[in-house]
């Protein structure tokens, strides 16, 4: 193994997390997850000789991760997304396990996969508690256009949970 693919490797395994939330948050099966998980390796992988290290390889890979998620979703022909009216409870996630808590994630999810591919991008943004800035970076467009799209998204998703 070269140093290239254990480097690789090491901040995969460090970032993992983010991965499995953006599969988690695109796809309702585990064996979808699965799927969309190894994708999102393999192009951040043919990728990985591009980055230069001018940004957070975090940031980087959300990009890909996110990227990657959108393509996926459309070539299988697959919807999936989650949302909630009042955000701050799913925000933390505490190690233990909580039975409740468990509840409302799952019914945020199966409520995020109902959203259309980008409103599902902007919504695991806001709950990775990105800045406009950054968004609109990650997005390329304006910070103007994401707040309006992100309340749209946050819209959309609260009906769905209203709903129930």
């Amino acid at each position: 193994m070269t140093s290239l693919e254990q480097e690789f490797l090491d901040k995969i395994e460090k970032h993992k997390g983010i991965i499995f939330k953006i599969s988690k948050m695109y796809m309702d099966e585990k064996d979808d997850r699965d799927d969309l998980f190894q994708e999102i390796t393999y192009q951040v992988w043919k990728a990985y000789s591009n980055f230069r290290g001018e940004s957070e390889f975090s940031t980087w890979l959300y990009r890909i991760a996110l990227n990657t998620a959108i393509v996926f979703l459309k070539s299988e022909k697959k919807r999936s997304f989650i949302a909630n009216e009042d955000f701050s409870n799913y925000k933390i996630i505490q190690d233990e396990y909580d039975h409740a808590k468990e509840e409302k994630l799952a019914e945020m999810y199966k409520a995020i996969n109902q959203l259309n591919p980008i409103d599902k991008a902007f919504i695991f943004y806001y709950l990775e508690d990105f800045s406009g800035k950054e968004i609109a970076d990650q997005m390329g467009i304006s910070e103007v256009n994401v707040r309006v799209k992100m309340n749209r998204a946050k819209n959309k998703l609260k009906d769905i949970l209203n709903s129930k």
